[in-house]
């Protein structure tokens, strides 16, 4: 039996603009295949009826039928007695990120590796675990000398902060999880940047929060005048921003549009969730930032939580992060955490506090290992792609690159064909869209990013011509 089953409206609203130059049947498996390789369709789920899904986007069920049956071949459905259509877990272009071969590069995660000196520090601490061994092991707030370390960090970055406000947590995306479980009920709106970090929004979502866009863009920012229209009509209970290195564009709030928006949030009424995870990845960034909110009033600071972890600084697999919020909101954090989990393991901690006492020579090793895969890939396009609009970021993990033709859907799978793997625009927006970018990580080693480039220049051909745009009378003939 399928897991769970998707509408023919919820399908036709993640398709966005599905059609291209080829069979109306083959650009309606691409963009479904494009979905289940982002995982925005999970393994299990069973897609509309034939007859529901033609309905709905105003096609022969023949069409809707060749569509499914080309999924089929490709190994992304298979068809179950009493299901439908459902949606494979694997397949030969649909296996998950990292389980693929050596000669595969997987671009799908903007993550480096660990920092050179972390084994050392796994040791040491497991040295120290006399220590902590006879602790129950369920932590739900944080070793005090972990959440001094956090809050002393703060404190020297501009933002006075005191330990009693910190709670760590497995990881930012459980940060963004518990605050999200806490402040949004229902069908509250929440305010959130477009394009975004993908699995905050998934978060948001899961919470049955209806999402209301903020755009950014690499060269611009943060469209103030948009926000302000969303936090002053919306009325959103919460509103999710990245104000360094966002992640996709690569875009840093400077401190007028910080000020700007934590005010408009406070009068508002919304929660500001900072994301702060990528905000020490700075490679050559032309002006110095506080954490946001840092120097504002008390009644506006009173409502941001700032969230942040180690794991782009240090290692993902280091899953530590933390929340920093005003002393009132802490204990229904901690109330509502064990519906969640049951606290953050002991051993991470410990190596998490060895991190922070070395801090600045891991930032100095982050900031020229990305540097150098910054560089790498800029000019690697440039020399290879030079239609394409190649930002050139000052820290964070990737670049937002521009396509100049709505095709990354059509790029993402036929560079997947060649043994990249990545995720295409669509990804990473609120509502759809995004076509006319691709969000290109630098956190691989110079090597893979020269290859990686090389694979986008073979398949680019195939993929602008594949995804050009339809004429009506085009349209209606193979409808």
């Amino acid at each position: 039996m399928a897991d769970s089953r998707l509408s023919s409206r919820a399908l036709v609203n993640l398709l966005g603009e599905w059609r291209n130059a080829g069979p109306v049947y083959r650009g309606l498996a691409d963009a479904v295949r494009v979905l289940c390789l982002d995982r925005r369709i999970a393994p299990g789920t069973a897609l509309p009826a034939e007859r529901d899904l033609a309905a709905r986007l105003h096609l022969s069920r023949t069409t809707v039928a060749a569509a499914y049956r080309d999924l089929r071949e490709s190994g992304h459905v298979s068809s179950l007695r009493g299901s439908g259509t459902v949606v494979r877990g694997g397949g030969p272009i649909a296996d998950p990120p990292g389980t693929a071969d050596e000669t595969t590069i997987d671009l799908h995660r903007a993550s480096p590796a660990a920092w050179p000196g972390l084994g050392s520090l796994f040791v040491e601490a497991a040295a120290q675990s006399g220590q902590w061994v006879g602790h129950s092991g369920y932590d739900m707030v944080g070793s005090i000398e972990l959440r001094t370390a956090i809050a002393s960090r703060y404190t020297a970055r501009g933002l006075p902060t005191d330990p009693d406000q910190i709670v760590v947590t497995t990881g930012a995306q459980s940060a963004i999880a518990l605050v999200t479980d806490v402040i949004v009920r229902r069908g509250d709106r929440v305010a959130i940047e477009t394009p975004t970090y993908p699995h905050a929004a998934d978060a948001l979502r899961d919470a049955a929060a209806r999402l209301v866009a903020i755009p950014v863009d690499s060269e611009h920012g943060w469209d103030l005048e948009r926000a302000d229209h969303v936090l002053r009509r919306a009325a959103p209970s919460l509103a999710y921003l990245m104000p360094d290195f966002q992640n996709p564009t690569g875009a840093s709030m400077d401190d007028q549009t910080r000020r700007f928006l934590a005010e408009s949030a406070a009068e508002a009424g919304a929660v500001v969730i900072a994301d702060e995870t990528t905000a020490d990845l700075d490679i050559d960034r032309p002006f110095a930032t506080r954490p946001f909110g840092a120097g504002a009033d008390p009644a506006v600071q009173h409502n941001i939580v700032t969230v942040g972890s180690l794991s782009k600084s240090v290692w993902g697999g280091l899953r530590i992060g933390w929340i920093r919020a005003d002393l009132d909101l802490v204990p229904r954090l901690v109330a509502a955490r064990p519906r969640r989990e049951l606290g953050t393991p002991e051993l991470e901690q410990q190596v998490a506090i060895l991190a922070f006492h070395r801090l600045p020579e891991i930032l100095r090793q982050r900031g020229e290992l990305l540097r150098l895969g910054r560089d790498t890939l800029v000019s690697a396009l440039s020399d290879a792609l030079p239609e394409w609009t190649v930002p050139h970021p000052h820290g964070g993990v990737a670049a937002w690159v521009g396509l100049g033709a709505p095709v990354s859907s059509p790029l993402a799978l036929a560079v997947r064909a060649r043994g990249l793997i990545l995720s295409s625009g669509p990804r990473f927006g609120v509502d759809g869209g995004h076509e006319r970018h691709l969000r290109l990580p630098f956190t691989a080693p110079p090597a893979q990013l020269e290859r990686a480039v090389q694979m986008l220049a073979e398949a680019w051909p195939e993929a602008r011509d594949r995804g050009r745009p339809v004429t009506e009378a085009v349209l209606d003939a193979v409808v």
